[in-house]
């Protein structure tokens, strides 16, 4: 049997009236706010914090030998990117392009 995938599904829930569905969708217009969302909302750190308390662990890495710093955009590429060296030092195939 065929299925028509465009029509409308009537389900329980579309029985419902729009009245009913309002009274149990709060307000949002209502001007009640949940104070500990107002504050910090999704957890981000505001601007101008005072971040002088934490510590950051970060591994650095030396230099490998199949890697180079391009000298236009400064970033380290495998040496299967390099596309040329310059007096400046080596350029990246994207930065030659």
């Amino acid at each position: 049997m065929a299925t028509d995938y465009d029509a409308p599904r009537k389900t329980e829930d579309d029985s419902e009236s729009i009245e009913a569905l309002k009274e149990r969708v709060p307000d949002k217009l209502s001007g009640s706010v949940d104070v500990e969302d107002a504050d910090n909302p999704s957890g981000f750190e505001l601007p101008g914090a005072d971040l002088s308390d934490l510590e950051l662990d970060v591994v650095v890495l030396p230099p490998q030998e199949d890697e180079f710093t391009c000298s236009n955009c400064f970033l380290v590429k495998h040496r299967s990117q390099l596309d040329h060296d310059t007096a400046d030092g080596p350029i990246c195939s994207e930065c030659a392009a």
